[in-house]
């Protein structure tokens, strides 16, 4: 009691805003709960207010911390910065993933793969290798790939969204960018068949299992058209890409921004200043908040530009994804 008397009104305010942010979240999280447990109807885009919720009890939390830097604690298991997230709260993050697990859950007709993470890795290397990468880069493509499956669905194949009803399948591609994939997948198929027959022959398979299915939902042909839609003409890049960004952690995320802002993210590549490249346009910085990039807190919400290195440190929501990719990667190519 004697210390709560001691704050200012706006570290009173902050620690306020935080237990009720905090509370309005495990409140969300147990109604949710409640309605799968009881088959109840749920609401469109069921995760959003999951996800709201989330961000506010972080945003909250790095206020608290800004104004009362004493409440920075102990490190937690998600690896999110300690000024961001209290570490006696991970048992809400831990239902928060477990329910988003039943909500994102693959469509009944979805047609799964026994190597999820090898065929990612394969489509991977073999597209790198025919936009002309040699073995090394290859790889680092293939790696890359693989962090693009654990951002967008945790490496969980043909899932759906709680959060959007455009969005599905392994790499959470939209109907035109699928199109858009297979367009370009057909055209370099010939060449694919000469430098990889086997790998050829099971897309061939693929395709006719799929038939008439939303291909975002075979893991195979969603990977491949999400790879050929929106990363393959960037391959071409990857060595010089590795130079300026050698940590594949790194790598990985500016591969994610080409998911989610790819207009700038090319603009900068093509800058020849990568990482000075800065970012100032409202829509833009919209769509990384909506991503979890400067969404958290008064000071990171205000800011009006950022860099692409700012952007990519800020990004710290998915590195322990990426690391598991990493890590994924490097097991496969040890095996």
């Amino acid at each position: 009691m004697g210390q709560q008397s001691a704050l200012t009104q706006r570290q009173s305010e902050a620690l306020e805003a935080y237990s009720n942010a905090a509370g309005k979240f495990e409140a969300v999280l147990r109604q949710r709960r409640a309605q799968i447990a009881s088959n109840q109807p749920l609401p469109n885009l069921p995760g959003q207010a999951l996800y709201l919720a989330r961000n506010d009890m972080i945003s909250t939390y790095k206020d608290l911390t800004d104004v009362l830097p004493g409440r920075i604690g102990k490190p937690n298991k998600f690896a999110i910065p300690p000024a961001y997230f209290d570490a006696d709260r991970e048992s809400l993050l831990d239902e928060y993933f477990k329910i988003f697990d039943v909500l994102d859950a693959p469509p009944a007709n979805a047609q799964k793969s026994d190597t999820p993470f090898k065929d990612v890795a394969d489509l991977g290397m073999a597209v790198a290798r025919v936009k002309g990468l040699d073995a090394a880069d290859a790889a680092i493509a293939g790696r890359i790939s693989v962090g693009i499956f654990y951002a967008e669905t945790n490496g969980i194949q043909n899932a759906g969204n709680a959060r959007s009803n455009k969005y599905k399948g392994s790499f959470q591609t939209g109907p035109s960018e699928d199109q858009t994939g297979q367009a370009r997948w057909a055209a370099i198929k010939k060449q694919i068949a000469s430098f990889d027959p086997a790998l050829s022959l099971r897309d061939d398979k693929e395709e006719a299992r799929a038939g008439n299915l939303d291909h975002r939902f075979n893991h195979w042909t969603a990977v491949r058209d999400g790879l050929m839609s929106t990363h393959a003409d960037i391959f071409p890049q990857v060595a010089t890409i590795a130079k300026v960004l050698p940590d594949p952690i790194d790598q990985m995320k500016l591969f994610e921004l080409m998911q989610i802002i790819p207009t700038p993210t090319r603009a900068a590549l093509r800058s020849g200043n990568l990482l000075s490249y800065r970012i100032s346009d409202p829509t833009i910085m919209g769509y990384l908040r909506n991503n979890s990039v400067f969404a958290f807190g008064q000071t990171d919400r205000s800011r009006t530009s950022a860099n692409y290195r700012e952007i990519l440190d800020a990004m710290w929501l998915f590195n322990a994804k990426f690391e598991q990719a990493r890590l994924k990667f490097d097991e496969m190519r040890t095996k």
